[in-house]
């Protein structure tokens, strides 16, 4: 679980034990620490914009909360950053499953198209490190503005999404 800087480790505040801890850095306390009254590993990381990010596990696997952030993420860009999947009035099982696939596949097509048009473009970055925008809207703006006013381009936008992701690792 991602605990708060000013809670109470070993009679320091989370915040003291990582202070001199450098953006894309990772720390874990040596020893369980007692938090809110359990044993635990607590580990550490600076996010590019300087942000702390505390983590309480009783396990040793921090890679397993990296995925997890990656499908939060993912879920904020179907919900209420994108596509507001929430606002939708659809109750009935079977057109949420229809729904479901189908905004499943629009974000797959913005994805595609972000990855594809970042290897040209990138995305701009802003004073405070982070991107002007997610990979999703910029994948999302570049196929609205090709659907809408470029429809000659439309045989490339095709070649483009039913072109494979590269295997990991792969350049």
């Amino acid at each position: 679980m991602r605990i708060r800087k000013d809670t109470i480790l070993d009679e320091l505040r989370a915040d003291e034990w990582f202070d001199d801890l450098q953006p894309g850095q990772f720390r874990m306390i040596a020893e369980k620490t007692c938090v809110f009254g359990e044993w635990m590993r607590v580990v550490a990381t600076r996010s590019p914009a300087g942000d702390l990010v505390i983590i309480a596990t009783d396990f040793g696997v921090w890679k397993l909360y990296k995925l997890r952030w990656l499908v939060e993420c993912t879920f904020g860009s179907l919900k209420s950053r994108g596509f507001d999947l929430e606002r939708t009035s659809v109750t009935q099982p079977k057109r949420l499953e229809r729904l479901f696939g189908l905004v499943t596949l629009a974000w797959l097509s913005c994805l595609r198209i972000s990855v594809w048009r970042n290897e040209t473009n990138l995305i701009r970055v802003l004073t405070h490190g982070r991107k002007a925008m997610s990979l999703i809207r910029y994948g999302a703006e570049w196929l609205r503005n090709a659907l809408r006013w470029h429809s000659d381009g439309f045989a490339e936008l095709l070649k483009i999404l039913i072109t494979p992701f590269s295997a990991p690792g792969v350049a």
